[in-house]
């Protein structure tokens, strides 16, 4: 049997989600306050995946307007059925639950529909006498009859399963198989206490009988490199093996503490005689697993975008709804170029900024970038994001008119510029870098990629989930702001590269 390396989509790719259509699979994470907004990705192996675009790409689709950070949309749940695909999640920040649907995966993608049903983490299960259920997590699996089309409620919603008695049961996902149907549960907080949970009846309205062997999966009190296992969605493949998708983390040090996010696994699933499934090894999970599928890996990506495309690729998000103003990638061809407005890296708005996740530990981003900031609030370069109160920044600016390059740390309340050096001022156009290992990043400046100096390091542990909180993870991305004001001159970024060491 082949080997595979988990996670299978490394960095923050929380609350994953899979459907089949032949021998095609799909899957979509969360992406909260980022826009485009749920990404979408396409494999035949379940293991190699490529990102083919988002569900959500308009402003209409995805309202982000005051999003705090892990605000915005939620866990959604990927279906197909009869020819389209269906896409459900929840915009906890503006509308609530809702459905978006394509023809094609890659989209165009339609308006939303409205389900006025409360509650988070909703699914959709289509049976075979044409009923559709729709569930949400609302103190436990809460469950109605939906027209999909119209989002409008066919009966009064009701919990039919509340779980084992862990806190926040949620994620719930129904499956009907040999004439049971399945409720699939995570249960515990999506934490170090998470896990999944299972119970089956002959009716989807229950009564439903738990598994035995709750947790199915579970690295609670378990000493492993993975952690928080949760929120599972269950796929079979064309010749009748199964898998999971889940999301759990990867911490490091002591206390541990994980800063990429929530990733996706791939976990490897049989079902028992007792008419239940067993997840990976008896319920845990290995960084390498064995799989029964032939692999196709995929060509690795190219490392630098040098931003020659009249549009942004897949991999890029933007902060809440960018404002059109302040991007192009026509103004100066082959560059991108931001226009720092008032909005600041503190700022719930919609910053000027461009930044793509953190998919491995040990990496290094770097950019070339031309500005002439005019006056000392100005500034643009590559912040190193958590959220509004956890960055780190390497940026070119003024200070007390001199042209400088800073490195600034923001922790909590906590912010400091804690290097400075003055550029010459024929080097005000400038490499800008970060490097990074499991416990630090370091900041480079220079002008020439062989010859980059060192300004200062800031430890991976503050901008970890355990310090900052919410439920993202860290992003690499070029910004400008004027910090109160527009900028007076726009921030030109020649080409960004993101290279695994």
């Amino acid at each position: 049997m082949a080997r595979y390396r988990n996670p299978v989509l490394p960095g923050f790719h929380p609350d994953p989600s899979v459907c089949r259509v032949g021998g095609d699979y799909y899957a979509v994470s969360s992406s909260f306050e980022y826009f485009p907004g749920i990404p979408i990705f396409h494999s035949r192996d379940l293991v190699n995946w490529r990102q083919i675009g988002h569900c959500l790409t308009r402003p209409s689709q995805l309202p982000l307007a005051g999003a705090r950070a892990s605000g915005g949309v939620w866990a959604p749940t990927l279906r197909h059925h009869d020819g389209t695909f269906y896409m459900t999640t929840t915009n906890t920040s503006s509308g609530g639950n809702f459905i978006v649907t394509a023809e094609s995966a890659e989209g165009p993608w339609s308006e939303p529909v409205l389900v006025a049903q409360p509650g988070i983490d909703p699914s959709l299960f289509f049976d075979e006498d044409g009923s559709v259920y729709y569930t949400t997590s609302h103190d436990g699996a809460y469950q109605s009859r939906i027209n999909p089309k119209s989002g409008e409620l066919l009966c009064e919603p009701k919990v039919i399963w509340a779980g084992t008695g862990g806190q926040y049961p949620e994620g719930p996902h129904l499956y009907r198989r040999d004439g049971w149907y399945y409720l699939l549960l995570s249960e515990g907080g999506t934490e170090y206490g998470h896990m999944i949970t299972m119970a089956r009846s002959k009716s989807p309205w229950g009564p439903f009988e738990p598994c035995d062997r709750n947790p199915l999966l579970s690295h609670r009190s378990h000493r492993s490199p993975i952690q928080g296992l949760g929120h599972a969605d269950l796929v079979d493949t064309p010749d009748g093996h199964w898998f999971a998708v889940a999301l759990g983390f990867r911490p490091n040090g002591y206390p541990p503490c994980y800063h990429l996010g929530r990733e996706t696994f791939l976990v490897p699933v049989r079902w028992a005689e007792d008419g239940f499934p067993i997840f990976g090894d008896r319920g845990r999970l290995q960084l390498e697993e064995e799989t029964p599928l032939q692999l196709e890996p995929l060509p690795e990506p190219a490392p630098r975008d040098d931003f020659n495309s009249g549009t942004l690729a897949v991999s890029w998000n933007q902060l809440r709804n960018p404002e059109p103003e302040l991007y192009s990638l026509s103004e100066r061809p082959g560059f991108l170029r931001l226009r720092g407005s008032a909005a600041g890296l503190d700022d719930v708005a919609a910053t000027a900024w461009v930044g793509q996740r953190q998919r491995h530990f040990a990496v290094q981003v770097a950019t070339r970038l031309e500005f002439r900031p005019q006056k000392d609030a100005e500034e643009a370069g590559i912040v190193v994001r958590m959220n509004e109160q956890h960055h780190y920044e390497i940026f070119v600016t003024l200070r007390s008119g001199v042209p400088s390059v800073v490195l600034r740390r923001r922790i909590g309340s906590l912010r400091a510029e804690v290097a400075t050096h003055v550029l010459p001022p024929n080097e005000t156009d400038c490499l800008l870098a970060v490097e990074a290992d499991q416990d630090t990043y370091r900041f480079r400046y220079g002008t020439a990629a062989d010859d980059l100096r060192l300004l200062g390091e800031g430890e991976t542990r503050y901008l970890s989930t355990e310090v900052a909180g919410g439920f993202t993870g860290v992003y690499f991305a070029m910004y400008a702001s004027g910090n109160g004001a527009p900028c007076s001159e726009p921030a030109d970024f020649d080409w960004f590269e993101y290279r695994p060491l």
